[in-house]
């Protein structure tokens, strides 16, 4: 990561006076042209609403429902073409990690490591991500509060690393749906880290007999306005040009043609509250 990633990252995370920052891209690294194409759109958008910008995507899915379900098309290839995409753009990149063993390869092509909901208690996860030095999204696990966050932020600042952001992602409602706390947004503000509101996820319907995640996506717009007005720093959005047709987390993504215009009502709406 060059000079002025660096100085993004941290201006846009904790600045007030900033726009929120936005992390997006698709779920999953599918292939070379969809990695460009999107990183490429969402870019553009961004600059024109001058919203700083994070591109996201998994190298690797490892906590799919199925067995038959994608998970890649290999890991140094995949982390390859997001560092390409950040450095042919000037942009930081972020992908999430799923074990110890992860993180210091990940960190060698990417800026931020992204700990899965589901992994946010997992001590040596989180102080090998520590130990990279880079910032360390945790996504809060579905089964735990706002402000039980507190002991994964200890975890990374005692092991030397203060970089530490939390994301919100709703909490397990029952075995099939989710439903967002928007308390935990203040709560976990008041850990003194940056927040961000994971828009897509947050609509998921897990467990399903079928075996592939179901999802709202059609209340993304609400999810993000909300979080905006209670005082998220950043949202997280994945996106892909055609859902129905993507290979992991198809049905609560935001289609792409979308998110410009959803992009343009939350940047009015968070310059009419700060």
């Amino acid at each position: 990561m060059n000079g002025n990633n660096s100085l993004f990252l941290n201006s846009a995370a904790s600045n007030p006076q900033n726009n929120f920052f936005l992390i997006a891209g698709p779920c999953v690294v599918e292939n070379e042209k969809m990695v460009f194409d999107i990183s490429e759109r969402v870019n553009a958008i961004c600059k024109r609403l001058e919203i700083p910008y994070i591109f996201k995507a998994s190298y690797r899915k490892a906590n799919r429902t199925s067995i038959s379900s994608f998970t890649g098309i290999g890991d140094k290839e995949a982390l390859q073409l997001i560092h390409q995409a950040g450095k042919s753009l000037n942009i930081p990149t972020t992908t999430d990690i799923h074990a110890a063993a992860e993180a210091e390869l990940a960190a060698q092509f990417v800026d931020v490591l992204q700990i899965p909901a589901f992994l946010c208690r997992q001590t040596d996860l989180l102080l090998a991500a520590a130990a990279t030095n880079k910032i360390v999204n945790v996504k809060k696990g579905q089964f735990v509060s706002g402000p039980a966050m507190k002991f994964a932020v200890d975890k990374i600042k005692q092991a030397g690393n203060e970089n530490v952001w939390l994301t919100e992602r709703g909490n397990s409602f029952g075995y099939q749906d989710l439903i967002v706390d928007y308390r935990n947004i203040p709560w976990m503000k008041e850990l003194g880290v940056p927040v961000i509101m994971d828009c897509t996820h947050s609509l998921q319907q897990p467990n399903q007999t079928s075996g592939v995640t179901g999802g709202n996506p059609q209340l993304i717009e609400t999810i993000a306005k909300a979080a905006i007005a209670v005082g998220a720093d950043g949202l997280f959005i994945e996106t892909h040009p055609n859902p129905s047709q993507a290979k992991s987390d198809g049905a609560n993504m935001l289609q792409l043609d979308l998110l410009e215009g959803l992009l343009e009502k939350l940047v009015a709406l968070r310059g009419s509250i700060v």
